[in-house]
């Protein structure tokens, strides 16, 4: 039988969430299905900067995938409480597999042929929309089936190593994609991704069957989609959270213009642009991994406030690098800051949230935290064409040290949070 330790020792253990057999599987699924997806959303950046040598046009692939995820967030929201989750889940990792088949034939010597350069890149920002769509649904669902597949005692072990695999992931799709495209081009590199999708497919298919709370099922959705918004509004340790890191991502994020700094700051071509990807990941990961053994007792809250200003601090140093192992340094630094923001967040959420509204409330935190990312993706090229590009990346980590200094005076309630 799984699981039958004393409910002490589970959480004194950091394998705990671990020796469940559905939540193994989620994960392994999970570890799989995101890394395709890094190593598809490194190559999109990559290729697009190849076909307009553009870093617009690099922002423009973040705007292209939040408008949808934004749009459908609340609604998805709704729509996964209600549904059974697994299935939910299922058919949103199929369109992606299909999404990422389309991207294969585009790379492909006879899509080559007979598109231009202009085609190409026009076919990849469709692609990517529809990917927001997909992604509105199956980012909130993952969050929700982690909370059905573990015990209540079991969250915060379950949440940190969900935080571990989804980082792990990024890293390995961020580093190998780089050296996948520098031997086997686009093509070699998506038929990875197809791959992975696939196999991750298989592994969340063994989870049972996630059927809706009893409460939710016939709730309309405006008043559904109220229900949760209230929530997290009224809830001032989430909201505090997932505001700050809205507004530090939006602003702070350097990692849509690393293909510039890569190729025309510090040319160090596909390798080079796949490492500084993955160098934030990989800080991500050791902090996590430290977190797992030795969790985070006290002050949390406060510890977060200080985290997101490092990572400020660490994005200015990176805009005015011209050494490429600096600017490693301080991207893998960011990440170790980033990751142990990140598990508190994720941590409030998943403690604070009720078992019936996880889809509704999960669907605005992938609004919050998700949506970010694309949000200061276009936000940085926008920047770039207006400032140029160091410039704009030293303006992101200054206004994410204004914005720390803003929710330290005004959010008293997000600074002094333990759990």
């Amino acid at each position: 039988m799984e699981n039958m330790q004393s409910p002490v020792k589970q959480l004194k253990d950091p394998l705990g969430a671990l020796r469940i057999s559905e939540f193994r599987n989620l994960m392994i699924g999970r570890f799989l299905f995101i890394m395709g997806l890094r190593m598809m959303g490194t190559l999109v950046g990559w290729w697009i900067y190849e076909l307009t040598n553009a870093p617009f046009a690099i922002g423009l692939i973040g705007l292209a995938e939040v408008i949808p995820a934004v749009s459908l967030a609340l609604y998805a929201g709704h729509v996964i409480d209600k549904s059974e989750k697994r299935k939910l889940l299922l058919r949103g990792v199929i369109l992606y597999w299909c999404c990422a088949l389309i991207l294969l034939f585009l790379s492909m010597d006879i899509g080559a042929l007979k598109l231009t350069s202009l085609q190409i890149a026009i076919g990849i920002y469709f692609i990517v929309f529809c990917t927001g769509i997909i992604r509105s649904f199956t980012g909130p669902s993952f969050g929700t089936i982690v909370g059905a597949v573990v015990p209540k005692n079991l969250l915060q072990n379950a949440t940190t190593w969900s935080q571990g695999i989804w980082l792990s992931a990024s890293v390995l799709g961020h580093a190998i994609v780089g050296f996948i495209i520098a031997g086997f081009g686009h093509t070699g590199s998506l038929i990875v991704v197809v791959s992975l999708v696939g196999i991750g497919y298989g592994f969340i298919a063994m989870i049972k069957p996630k059927p809706p709370h009893a409460d939710v099922v016939d709730q309309k959705t405006l008043e559904s989609v109220k229900e949760g918004l209230r929530f997290v509004f009224n809830s001032k340790e989430v909201f505090g959270a997932l505001s700050l890191d809205l507004f530090a991502v939006l602003f702070g994020g350097a990692v849509a213009m690393i293909p510039v700094f890569a190729k025309d700051i510090l040319k160090v071509g596909p390798i080079g642009f796949g490492w500084l990807n993955a160098a934030s990941d990989i800080g991500a990961i050791i902090i996590i991994l430290i977190i797992t053994i030795f969790p985070a007792n006290r002050g949390q809250g406060k510890k977060l406030l200080l985290a997101v200003a490092g990572f400020g601090v660490c994005i200015i140093v990176f805009a005015l690098s011209k050494i490429f192992w600096l600017s490693f340094i301080m991207l893998l630094l960011s990440g170790i800051l980033d990751g142990f923001s990140m598990i508190v967040r994720g941590t409030i959420v998943q403690l604070k949230t009720p078992d019936h509204m996880r889809g509704r409330v999960m669907s605005v935190n992938s609004m919050f935290i998700n949506s970010s990312n694309e949000l200061g993706q276009f936000e940085s090229g926008v920047a770039a064409k207006a400032l140029g590009v160091i410039p704009s990346v030293v303006f992101g980590g200054a206004m994410t040290l204004l914005v720390v200094g803003v929710t330290w005076f005004k959010a008293p309630a997000l600074k002094k949070m333990e759990y």
